[in-house]
């Protein structure tokens, strides 16, 4: 994971790909379970290579293939193979409810759209920050980094927090999860994300980066808990515990990305009014 996220642009491109077509993979099952109708496999693969054609066109501007660019010369193509394959799927597929149909749809706005905005924080390459007359630069890949950090140090400190002072449920959706743990969540993920970005990426504590750093941080934890509550609300609709089983103990891709889908264009969005 740590090598896919800072190797270089196609470590994480092919790692981005890789949790999408998981993602996709298990949400077609789930899908099946809340509207008690199986989809026929060229539905599925149809509508995940058309997911994938919105991933590409968000988030592979700048990556090429020798030659040929990945979004200008790939995109396309998978669009029409996937248009393809669904209408072959529709037409195998005896019951078609327009639930379905919307679920299957929605999935797209789900997964696709949020991970092509986190494969596209890479594009610049660097981002420009100026801070009181200074300025920072930080790889694009490095954001990434700090995003899925700050939500998994979000997820561990709500956790601990939650375990040892949580007392007050925060949804029927998870009972688990209490007001307690998720503030000291945010909380803590603000600070500590920031201040371990600094020491391991420029090797001292940068001070007025606290601020954005915290902001980015706490809008990542923020958007990360209402992703997992949907995904924890899709699972109950479905009547199973876990998404998937690709990681024994862990759950699906969904389970340990659902917080990523929802932080994700959150931060993008934060990015694109503040930073162009």
């Amino acid at each position: 994971m740590m090598f896919g996220l800072l190797y270089n642009q196609w470590s994480l491109f092919l790692l981005i790909t890789s949790i999408y077509f998981g993602c996709s993979w298990e949400y077609g099952r789930l899908v099946e379970k809340i509207t008690g109708h199986p989809i026929d496999p060229y539905m599925k693969l149809g509508i995940a290579l058309i997911g994938y054609h919105l991933v590409l066109l968000l988030g592979a501007g700048s990556i090429r293939l020798g030659d040929y660019s990945i979004r200008e010369n790939f995109s396309l193509p998978f669009l029409i193979a996937g248009f393809i394959l669904l209408v072959l799927g529709i037409f195998k597929t005896k019951i078609i409810s327009k639930k379905m149909i919307l679920w299957l749809l929605g999935g797209l706005l789900y997964m696709a759209v949020p991970l092509g905005m986190l494969q596209s924080f890479s594009i610049p390459g660097t981002y420009d920050i100026h801070l009181h007359d200074t300025s920072y630069v930080i790889g694009a890949k490095h954001l990434v980094l700090f995003v899925i950090g700050s939500v998994w140090i979000n997820d561990t400190m709500a956790y601990l927090a939650g375990s040892v002072i949580g007392k007050t449920p925060l949804s029927k959706i998870s009972p688990k999860k209490t007001w307690e743990g998720t503030i000291s969540g945010i909380i803590l993920s603000a600070a500590l994300t920031w201040l371990l970005f600094s020491l391991i990426f420029f090797h001292t504590i940068i001070w007025p980066f606290a601020i954005i750093g915290g902001v980015i941080s706490a809008i990542t934890a923020i958007s990360g808990t209402f992703g997992d509550l949907f995904e924890s609300k899709l699972k109950r609709m479905a009547g199973v515990k876990d998404s998937g089983r690709i990681m024994p103990g862990h759950g699906g891709f969904l389970d340990r990305f659902d917080s990523v889908l929802f932080a994700a264009p959150a931060v993008w969005l934060f990015i694109k009014v503040f930073y162009g």
